[in-house]
């Protein structure tokens, strides 16, 4: 273990400090609050149309942020295609529209490939890692809605094995792995390996490779993305003519991460981690937010790179895998006040369970007492109602106080929410669509 003088670790902790992300200003988040409230109506209709706690699709925004996403890329690049990523948000009412309104869909197994194709779409791409026989089978079969993104040489051996069989053709990209250290190297294969993988696929009847397909994470700008397409520019320069004209997609994947920004509670940063270690103040009731980039910095300088650095960019079709950018604001829980247990504790009759993890304990989303409004914050400990103490909503509410049977909004939970819900302890909520 590495032992550090007090002057080290002093100059570690200013360190820590210069680079917390700032606190939420109050105003940005009044003004958040107060976008709902003026909403409510709208909210208590939908709890009046089945018991809490619901999840609440709300089609308004989900088609407002798929046309603005569309439009936004399609005003900066000719040949261009949405695909949602259905593990962000896997409920049919928000993939099912999606698809009426022109999107693809991303699936990375087969139980979301069959979600895929029981809804109807007709174009979808198939990425993730360690597809089965039966999975890729399933692409076969279907292979005129189909393009497999493949992850490895061995999945290009199964691939045209199965393809052989079917004697199917199938449309077929291959992922670039974009960390080549570390867990993040399990995806895709390195770039320094596309020409091995190209020359394999050639020898292949029945895969047509004619897609690349790379993907970075948490975006709060384009700067990851950007970078990789100049690494692969690069590759280009020096192998031009490795896929000669058989090239049709590029896929730039997902990971854009929404306007509103990353809000965490002060006390799961990586400073208040080591307060709380050094028994401080951690800051639990302070928020903080990693601000993000609006989407026009994405498509403005996505697009110059795709330009800049790409000699094919002129014969492509552009892909990417929106995910959490158009499902974040599509789904909001509702719940009410089942206990009121003190006058700084009330337990919901809706549980984390809703949400798959204890996401609240590290992610701050505001609580919002719709029976009760007001943009004032109070605090108190507004807990779910399963048996286990990490079911805790958050540790203030916004509203002009708190009783039993008040309705309580948490808003803007549709991503890795839904996708990640278990049933522990308590049924299932229902649905309503606003």
């Amino acid at each position: 273990m590495e032992l550090l003088t007090p002057e080290e670790l002093y100059a570690r902790y200013l360190a820590l400090a210069q680079k917390q992300p700032p606190v939420l200003e109050p105003r940005t988040l009044e003004g958040y609050i107060q976008r709902f409230l003026d909403r409510a109506t709208d909210f208590e209709k939908a709890a009046g149309q089945g018991s809490t706690p619901l999840y609440v699709v709300d089609h308004q925004s989900l088609a407002g942020k798929y046309h603005r996403f569309s439009d936004v890329f399609e005003s900066r690049l000719s040949r261009f295609q949405a695909f949602y990523a259905l593990k962000s948000n896997s409920h049919p009412a928000i993939a099912g529209k999606l698809v009426e309104m022109g999107a693809g869909l991303d699936v990375s197994s087969g139980v979301e490939l069959q979600t895929a194709l029981d809804l109807g779409c007709r174009k979808i791409i198939f990425s993730g890692l360690g597809k089965t026989e039966a999975e890729l089978d399933l692409a076969l079969a279907n292979a005129d809605r189909v393009a497999v993104l493949m992850d490895s040489f061995g999945e290009l051996d199964r691939l045209e094995r199965g393809a052989s069989k079917r004697r199917t053709k199938i449309m077929a990209g291959v992922r670039l792995t974009t960390l080549e250290h570390g867990v993040w190297r399990k995806f895709g294969i390195p770039l320094a390996r596309l020409n091995d993988f190209v020359e394999k696929a050639q020898s292949c009847a029945w895969v047509d490779l004619c897609g690349l397909q790379f993907h970075t994470s948490w975006n709060l700008g384009p700067d990851a993305q950007v970078a990789f397409i100049a690494r692969l520019g690069e590759w280009f320069r020096d192998n031009s003519a490795v896929f000669g004209d058989r090239l049709r997609f590029l896929d730039i994947g997902g990971g854009y991460w929404p306007e509103d920004g990353e809000w965490s509670r002060g006390d799961t940063t990586e400073l208040g981690l080591v307060h709380k270690a050094l028994a401080l103040d951690a800051g639990e009731n302070t928020r903080h937010r990693a601000a993000a980039a609006p989407l026009e910095t994405f498509a403005r300088d996505i697009s110059q790179a795709l330009k800049r650095h790409i000699p094919v960019f002129d014969n492509l079709t552009i892909y990417a895998e929106p995910g959490r950018w158009l499902c974040h604001a599509a789904m909001h829980f509702l719940v009410r006040v089942l206990d009121k247990k003190a006058p700084d504790m009330v337990i919901t009759d809706g549980g984390i369970h809703m949400a798959g993890w204890e996401r609240y304990e590290n992610d701050f989303a505001p609580v919002i007492n719709l029976s009760r409004p007001s943009t004032d914050e109070q605090q108190c400990l507004v807990c779910g109602s399963l048996c286990t103490p990490h079911d805790v909503w958050g540790t203030s509410y916004f509203g002009a106080g708190m009783e039993e049977g008040d309705l309580l909004l948490i808003p803007d939970q549709g991503a890795y929410t839904y996708s990640l819900r278990q049933n522990f302890i308590k049924p299932e909520a229902a649905t309503v669509i606003m």
